[in-house]
């Protein structure tokens, strides 16, 4: 529905009293927040009567709304659901955003598998494997599983075993005394298994019985002046101890829980976190967050809760808060379906438990005073770069920017990168790879067609489908070309066949391949080569370029770049090793005229035609 034929007032009237989530457009039709209500009739409502006290924030963003929509939900929990993925989706300026986008490592023990191994997951499914954190540093895991393989000997391989016993030698790791090589049959699924049970137990905190045969071991080998042995027994040690004194016990209940803890000032926030798993604190972390002046502590924590817990993997079972936040029971009823176990949160008020919650407080206080200008330094090289570039192409508003490039080796194997920054961050969860399939030969005009046709084909199709959060469904506020004016009027054509309107811009580079300025709607923009605006447009480009080369780069080293000539129509083998026998090079043959080709033996006119078309 139009915002100009939208009457505020009398779609107030036609408002359900159901549950749902609404959606708050400004006048240029953008999503500018989204919330959740129990009634929705109460609850819009509320935001148009002018008796009621809503705050500087509530109050600033009605002045900017034109129109509203809304979506009917069977409970206030599905509500809550839905409201956490559009603002994830759409990331609306008047509601609190999370600016980070961070994983976290878990310890992947699978025993679902009759040979277990030890890994580093990303994620946490619910696969009967044991899973241990998450972690605040994937090299604090990668070490410690390095140990593990040092210590219990247990295999890194993917072999599938019993089935593969004995098909192939074994590894490296047998070799260096780093796996007893199950995959031979060299120990039994029995001894294995108890090996596995002293991995779990390492990993639950259990550190004295290691600790003491290893002092054993060190002690005996000395004895005996078997010196190096011992010294690799002392590494081991010192290794294992330095893991322990890590672990620091936090309480004696041994549970799962975060401690959360908020600072603001001005729009600038951050959340202090502690990961407590097994009754220890395994790590913390801070996150930052953009809010608005006057946003109270309680509403950072109600925000932030939605929007982190909604993408991690891992739930704990209890949430320790600073101060009592408004959804307190319906977060907890939403957390328990997540986790499929009870969560609750709790605002402690004494004991060590307050005194945690205080010491994350303090924290928070620190990093946002620490980090004020670093955060504004960081802002003007992303929030601040992004208001630059739309200025110069006299864009209102740029939130998500995507940029295409084309890599190939002499015309073959042709892949395109879409990398994708918004508020001028990259976001690498959103990068997507393509493999170029309708293209023959070094065609990178139909090749970059073929790109953004599929990335929108796939994106309208997801939008169709409703698919909530589909890997295409976002589209971007701004399309980056690395190119001038051919690959801008590529893009476009594109766009207008699929009845799109995105703004396209091409990132033009000089004789010397470096950023010279934005071609756009028929020009060339220069850019001040000292601005934050060309910094981050050189960032983009260099960007695009490298995650394109890392793809060919990786279908190279599987193996899959074969000769172009295998290409070719009408050449087999016999001809392609005619044609490389007859020519030193690539750039040879794709000189050679047609009379030249016919000549060569094996090749008749019509295989001699194909070449010659081919390569022109």
């Amino acid at each position: 529905m139009e915002s100009n034929n939208f009457d505020i007032q009398e779609e107030l009237k036609k408002l359900p009293s159901r549950p749902g989530v609404y959606i708050m457009h400004d006048e240029k039709d953008h999503i500018i927040y989204v919330g959740k209500a129990i009634s929705l009739k109460n609850r819009v409502r509320q935001y148009f009567q002018s008796s009621r006290n809503k705050g500087v924030k509530i109050e600033q963003m009605v002045t900017h709304i034109r129109r509203f929509e809304y979506i009917v939900t069977d409970s206030e929990l599905e509500a809550l659901v839905l409201e956490c993925n559009l603002i994830k989706e759409y990331r609306p300026k008047y509601n609190t955003m999370l600016m980070d986008d961070k994983t976290y490592p878990f310890i992947k023990v699978t025993t679902n598998e009759d040979y277990p191994r030890v890994i580093l997951s990303r994620k946490m499914q619910r696969d009967k494997a044991k899973y241990f954190g998450p972690y605040t540093s994937a090299q604090a895991v990668r070490d410690t599983i390095d140990l593990i393989h040092k210590l219990y000997h247990v295999r890194s391989c993917n072999r599938s075993l019993p089935r593969d016993i004995g098909k192939d030698r074994p590894c490296l790791n047998y070799h260096i005394r780093q796996c007893d090589a199950p995959c031979q049959g060299y120990i039994s699924r029995e001894e294995y298994g108890r090996a596995i049970g002293e991995v779990l137990r390492f990993l639950n905190g259990n550190y004295d019985s290691i600790l003491k045969e290893l002092e054993d071991k060190m002690n005996a080998a000395s004895e005996a002046l078997e010196f190096e042995r011992a010294i690799e027994y002392r590494e081991l040690l010192n290794s294992v101890q330095k893991v322990a004194q890590k672990q620091k016990i936090t309480d004696s209940s041994g549970e799962d829980r975060d401690i959360l803890a908020a600072a603001s000032e001005g729009e600038d926030a951050v959340v202090q976190v502690f990961f407590i798993r097994g009754g220890r604190l395994i790590g913390r972390d801070h996150f930052y967050l953009r809010i608005t002046k006057k946003e109270t502590g309680s509403e950072i924590l109600d925000s932030f809760i939605k929007q982190y817990y909604a993408g991690t993997p891992f739930v704990p079972g209890e949430l320790m808060l600073q101060e009592e936040v408004e959804d307190r029971e319906l977060l907890e009823t939403w957390l328990t379906t997540k986790r499929g176990q009870k969560v609750s949160l709790r605002i402690p008020k004494k004991g060590t438990k307050e005194k945690l919650v205080e010491l994350a407080a303090e924290n928070a206080r620190l990093i946002l005073s620490k980090d004020k200008e670093r955060l504004k330094r960081e802002e003007g090289r992303t929030i601040g770069a992004v208001k630059e570039i739309a200025k110069l192409l006299g864009l209102d508003e740029i939130v998500r920017m995507e940029a295409f490039d084309i890599s190939n080796t002499n015309g073959f194997e042709s892949v395109g990168s879409m990398v994708v920054y918004e508020r001028g961050r990259p976001k690498r969860n959103d990068y997507r790879k393509f493999r170029i399939k309708g293209i023959k030969g070094a065609d990178d005009y139909g090749s970059m067609r073929e790109v953004l046709t599929r990335r929108f084909t796939h994106g309208l199709k997801e939008r169709e489908e409703n698919a909530e959060l589909g890997k295409f469904t976002v589209f971007p506020d701004l399309i980056l070309m690395d190119g001038g004016k051919g690959q801008v009027n590529v893009a476009l054509q594109v766009l207008d066949e699929l009845h799109l309107n995105i703004p396209v811009c091409g990132m033009v580079k000089d004789d010397h391949h470096r950023t010279r300025g934005l071609y756009y709607q028929n020009e060339e923009i220069p850019i001040q080569k000292a601005s934050e605006a060309f910094r981050l447009i050189t960032r983009i480009q260099d960007e695009a370029h490298r995650f394109a080369i890392e793809y060919h780069r990786q279908l190279r080293g599987k193996g899959q770049v074969h000769s172009i000539l295998d290409d070719i129509d009408g050449i087999g083998p016999a001809r392609r090793k005619a044609l490389m026998q007859n020519y030193p090079s690539l750039d040879a043959i794709r000189n050679a005229s047609l009379e030249e080709l016919s000549k060569i033996p094996s090749m008749n006119e019509k295989a001699a035609e194909s070449v010659y078309k081919f390569f022109h």
